[in-house]
């Protein structure tokens, strides 16, 4: 049984994430043994393809809940992605209420959106078609990803649209829209991640945010956040592999 993510976050308890950009399910399989709350599978920034992403949630999903993001705000790319069984929805660069209303329509069956009928392996391949045609608009999680000056200018406006359940915070590229690129720490960019956070706590909105680093992820939980996607699967292997070979080095 796929585990629902959207009624993970409103239980409001702190969730730890990883992002999987490696297209392999038994990586998938490591931090879901190790205990890991959720997972972001990522087709944005990863060469991993919707079938490779079908495999890695197949291999998981009866244990930890996996969130696809997408590449773009488009139909096709959300469709595809919710017909494989992701339970919530990461949609990037929203910048625009517009922005904001596309997402949450292509999610949603109608009436409350436009999402089109499949019927494969979240609908069970007809076998639960029924069901899932009952439970969907509960149970998928809608995130818009605020990764932009103009996306933070606009986030009220943005956070006022019908049925986001949640913010993923993009600092590294927040930084970069506002002339500071990778420059996270920045009292101007820290700033502005403050007022997306305040904007949240005022809807009970889900506050979500990459975190670069252990330290990082404490710091985010401290200001408020409670969804982290803690590192990538290729920036964790590289760091434990350079730190292993210093060791043995000396």
């Amino acid at each position: 049984m796929t585990l629902s993510f959207r009624h993970r976050l409103r239980e409001g308890r702190p969730l730890i994430g990883a992002l999987l950009q490696m297209p392999l399910p038994e990586v998938a399989e490591i931090y879901a043994h190790a205990g890991y709350d959720w997972l972001f599978v990522d087709l944005e920034h990863s060469p991993m393809e919707a079938r490779q992403a079908l495999d890695i949630i197949t291999a998981v999903d009866s244990r930890v809940p996996c969130v696809v993001r997408v590449p773009w705000n488009d139909e096709a790319h959300i469709k595809k992605a919710l017909d494989i069984g992701a339970t919530g929805i990461i949609v990037p660069l929203v910048n625009t209420v517009e922005d904001a209303k596309r997402a949450v329509d292509r999610c949603k069956y109608p009436p409350q959106g436009v999402r089109s009928v499949g019927i494969t392996r979240a609908q069970r391949f007809d076998l639960d078609f029924d069901g899932y045609m009952q439970r969907a608009n509960d149970e998928v999680a809608v995130i818009v990803q605020i990764e932009h000056v103009d996306a933070a200018r606009n986030i009220d406006a943005i956070l006022d649209v019908p049925g986001i359940d949640g913010v993923f915070v993009g600092p590294f590229d927040l930084s970069g829209s506002m002339g500071k690129p990778g420059k996270i720490n920045d009292p101007e960019v820290q700033q502005a991640i403050r007022d997306i956070i305040r904007a949240c706590e005022k809807r009970d909105i889900a506050r979500c945010i990459y975190a670069h680093s252990p330290a990082h992820a404490k710091t985010y939980l401290e200001q408020g956040y409670r969804v982290i996607g803690l590192c990538t699967d290729y920036i964790t292997l590289a760091r434990a592999a350079a730190a292993a070979l210093k060791e043995v080095r000396g």
